[in-house]
């Protein structure tokens, strides 16, 4: 074996032992590493589809301010053409002095004495008093007309007065989609009622937040007893401002007094009235403004011409009253039974 074999497989071997001497020197400080920390990572969830991408909002420019706006009412349904409405007129029948009366007055004739008054003569006042009837209704009968302040009298003269023997209540029926006022006498003892007569009237401005739809309520109200006259140029006070009240209230005033069914709105503030008068431009006079009867303009109240509202007063002033308001006659709940024909 040549001298260059020899010499080279002497280095290999003397190159492996060495190898084998680091590998042994480093097996143990592997065994002495500090073993891994294994962190538990959790499941990812189930991939989820993406959400579809909304398109863009377009820019939305910015609202007014609201201004307040008026919402016009709605529009009373006229009744049907073709129905029937009760329209009477028996209201002459109280006062006229021969056998067409009605059947709740009596004519009497006056006298100064009088057995139910001791101690001086019997004037108008009293025999208002005595019969439950007023100074106004007997002033007519008197008259022959509808005068109701002249109250001259001599003995034998002769008018009408309430029977009393009679239990009479009045009632009047105010339809509120027509603008018409049925006013009855109610016999408590035979329990009839008698229509004496059918007014147009004027009523509240329609308003669709009230359960009525007008300003005027619906309801069966008593009339009460703090009843107005006024004449031209008399002075009240008006919503705290001073004013000539023919000109707000015409001639009378009979005021709602108390709730007695189905009221709408309280009793206070509401009643009959006259239309309002006002100043003519030609005569620069006041006149009565009829234009408002069997219309929605009032602030809630019944307005009647003057001739009708002061017949009403004439009559209803002495005996209880109750006023039923509805939005259709068909639905009032009358008292009694209808007596068609009276005699």
């Amino acid at each position: 074996m040549s001298t260059a074999r020899i010499f080279l497989i002497g280095s290999l071997c003397v190159f492996g032992a060495i190898g084998v001497a680091a590998w042994v020197k480093k097996k143990p400080a592997l065994s002495q590493a500090t073993p891994p920390q294994v962190v538990e990572i959790p499941l990812a969830p189930p991939p989820v589809a993406p959400a579809p991408i909304a398109p863009a909002a377009k820019p939305v420019a910015p609202k007014p301010a609201l201004k307040p706006v008026a919402v016009a009412p709605k529009p009373v349904t006229p009744p049907p053409a073709d129905e029937t409405i009760p329209d009477v007129d028996r209201i002459g029948q109280l006062f006229a002095l021969d056998s067409s009366k009605l059947p709740v007055v009596e004519t009497v004739s006056y006298t100064s004495r009088v057995p139910w008054l001791k101690g001086r003569p019997a004037w108008i006042a009293d025999y208002a008093s005595y019969y439950g009837t007023s100074r106004h209704f007997i002033a007519r009968s008197l008259n022959r007309k509808a005068d109701y302040f002249t109250q001259k009298i001599s003995p034998g003269d002769r008018f009408n007065v309430f029977r009393k023997d009679k239990n009479l209540n009045f009632h009047l029926l105010i339809d509120l989609s027509r603008s018409r006022m049925w006013f009855y006498y109610i016999d408590l003892d035979t329990n009839e009622r008698v229509l004496l007569k059918t007014y147009r009237v004027g009523v509240g401005r329609q308003d669709n937040a009230r359960a009525s739809g007008y300003l005027t309520p619906v309801g069966k109200y008593m009339l009460g007893e703090k009843v107005a006259i006024y004449k031209s140029g008399t002075m009240g006070f008006f919503q705290d401002q001073k004013t000539e009240m023919v000109r707000i209230f015409g001639t009378r005033w009979i005021p709602f007094d108390k709730e007695v069914e189905a009221c709408s709105e309280p009793a206070k503030g509401y009643g009959l009235h006259g239309a309002p008068w006002v100043n003519d431009s030609a005569s620069n006079e006041l006149v009565e403004d009829r234009s408002k009867l069997g219309k929605y303009d009032s602030d809630g109240c019944i307005r009647l011409a003057s001739e009708d509202i002061e017949e009403l007063f004439a009559i209803v002033l002495t005996k209880p009253t109750t006023v039923e308001l509805v939005k259709d006659y068909r639905e009032a709940k009358l008292p009694g039974i209808e007596k068609e024909s009276v005699k």
